[in-house]
């Protein structure tokens, strides 16, 4: 069953084309996930200032040791910039041995948050798709 965290806007205007970002990391031990979790809290509260952010939902599935987020930018070149920001590096670096990420990008033509979860949930649904490996 999977669980979200209430919408986070962020300070980019909603309207147009955005790229939406869906990231997936299965810890290795469930005793794990809390930290993970809670270190994504404190990415989610710096998001108003993030540039280039439109949107951001935080989720996990504690059965499956999964966690993850749904962003939504107003470019590429802007998940990249947050990808290379210090405090994300760091959080990265911190888990990087307990557990797997992967990613999915794409293109959508607004920043629909229905059609955004909706679309992120069918690909999460995928056999297979974000678990351990």
């Amino acid at each position: 069953m999977i669980l979200h965290a209430p919408w986070k806007a962020g300070p980019a205007a909603p309207g147009g084309p955005v790229f939406v970002s869906l990231t997936v990391y299965t810890a290795k031990r469930h005793i794990d996930l809390p930290g993970i979790y809670l270190a994504a809290l404190g990415l989610r509260r710096s998001w108003p200032g993030m540039g280039g952010a439109v949107g951001l939902l935080l989720w996990s599935d504690v059965v499956a040791r999964r966690a993850g987020s749904v962003s939504v930018w107003r470019s590429e070149e802007d998940l990249m910039a947050f990808v290379r920001w210090a405090p994300h590096l760091e959080i990265m670096r911190r888990y990087r041995e307990r557990g797997s990420l992967v990613s999915e990008s794409w293109h959508s033509e607004g920043p629909d948050r229905s059609h955004i979860w909706s679309e992120a949930r069918a690909r999460l649904s995928r056999p297979g798709w974000g678990a351990d490996t």
